[in-house]
């Protein structure tokens, strides 16, 4: 009986020994289990499962033999074991632990990170359902079948459109809240680059007081009723378009070559020069057209067309800062008001259509459109949402600015869902 209870005991240490052998931790991406509780589960009985692309909730199972550390992140709702092994991550040592006192099968899983996951990818694959308007984007290939769908710029870009979409950005900061000054919004989805644009007006400590400066938004004695932003008056700057030659051509311009594409790079830089890498370089169609085209014609794909496509004298720009184009701001309204006429011709219409345009901020505004019927002027947002011709040209005039660019194609989205509390934040892939 003695020998029995011997060569028993002599099983269970063995049975120990090989338990340590084969799963105590030999480096950090090993198996953990509870020191306390050895008789645990092996190898065999322990499934790890990947999700196969990011939001898919599709899941393969993996034979590799150490844990993800980049591009995964643990699943603790679906992870389980099925006799009722507890398990948990460890976001120390970057382990999964197993807390078992019986033999069990264990199944880990991990979801993919969306930073793995290009942010035009992201746009186009899952914002974008296929259906116009859901998530508040649109497809412009020109044969939708929605209100106004007639009046798509049929250039196959997406864009956002409507009062409020979640296309918000940080950008410039890794806070854990974002900043309002590092809140950037999406235009819209432009070949493989998306297109941000300020979500609050620039500062002069952003900008510089040099080059087209004029002066802070408040000694103008413009209303500010309608502003909608957070900066304080006094610290927002206003600017000539070009006060350098008194024309209209964007290369020519101090708001270009000074004020955007240097002093707001050199802020960027400052902050870190990853975010500057993430600007695409790209040519600026910088092209004209007429009040009758812009401000008062019935239809925004006309409006884009002479723009952009068939502008007159159209010049193009090789940088990375500029601003928006008349166009943008059309089409960041919902598309019920693409038909309206230039937002300026019926007090009630410009309104409404303002109201649920989420691109407007309620100061002067310039666009980066200028005229083409003449060399010194430029197109403008009134304070109250309509778009107009600076009357006193692009020297003489001047509003307050919000800068826009275009992202590299392969800066993708790390975290959030697009609203302004969880704002995208961005990573290169």
């Amino acid at each position: 009986m003695k020998e029995k209870i011997i060569l028993s005991i002599l099983m269970v240490v063995e049975f120990i020994i090989i338990l340590l052998i084969n799963f105590y931790p030999s480096n950090n991406n090993s198996i953990i289990f509870n020191k306390e509780k050895i008789n645990t589960v092996s190898n065999n009985n322990l499934s790890m499962m990947l999700e196969t692309d990011y939001d898919s909730n599709q899941y393969e199972l993996t034979t590799s033999n150490e844990w993800p550390t980049e591009g995964y992140i643990f699943n603790a709702e679906m992870s389980a074991c099925k006799n009722g092994s507890k398990v948990a991550w460890d976001e120390t040592t970057n382990r999964v632990l197993v807390y078992s006192g019986n033999v069990d099968s264990c199944y880990i899983y991990f979801d993919k990170e969306p930073n793995a996951i290009a942010l035009a990818d992201y746009i186009k694959n899952t914002v974008y359902t296929g259906a116009d308007g859901e998530n508040d984007l649109y497809y412009h290939d020109g044969i939708g079948s929605y209100t106004n769908a007639s009046e798509e710029a049929a250039d196959d870009s997406y864009r956002y459109a409507g009062a409020n979409p979640n296309n918000y950005v940080c950008f410039g900061s890794d806070e854990v809240i974002c900043p309002t000054d590092n809140l950037y919004r999406i235009i819209g989805l432009f070949g493989s680059n998306v297109k941000l644009l300020k979500y609050d007006y620039v500062t002069t400590m952003q900008l510089g007081i040099d080059g087209a400066f004029y002066s802070n938004y408040l000694a103008t004695g413009y209303s500010t009723s309608y502003y909608k932003g957070q900066n304080a008056i006094d610290q927002i700057g206003i600017y000539y378009w070009n006060n350098a030659t008194s024309n209209n051509i964007w290369s020519e311009s101090n708001l270009n070559l000074v004020n955007l594409n240097a002093n707001y790079l050199n802020y960027l830089n400052e902050i870190n020069t990853n975010w500057v890498n993430m600007i695409e370089t790209v040519n600026w169609v910088v092209g004209g057209s007429t009040v009758a085209n812009l401000a008062t014609v019935n239809s925004k794909k006309t409006a884009y067309n002479n723009e952009i496509v068939n502008s007159s004298g159209n010049t193009l720009y090789n940088t990375k800062i500029g601003m928006m184009y008349v166009s943008d701001y059309y089409y960041a309204a919902s598309p019920t008001y693409w038909n309206y006429p230039g937002y300026n011709t019926n007090g009630v219409d410009y309104r409404a259509a303002s109201s649920n345009n989420w691109m407007y901020m309620g100061l002067y505004d310039w666009t980066i459109t200028r005229g083409s019927d003449n060399t010194i002027n430029a197109f403008c947002l009134d304070n109250t949402g309509y778009v107009y011709y600076d009357y006193l040209g692009v020297s003489g005039d001047y509003a307050a600015i919000r800068p826009a660019f275009y992202l590299k194609s392969n800066v993708a989205i790390s975290e959030g869902d697009g609203s302004i509390n969880l704002p995208y934040r961005l990573s290169m892939q």
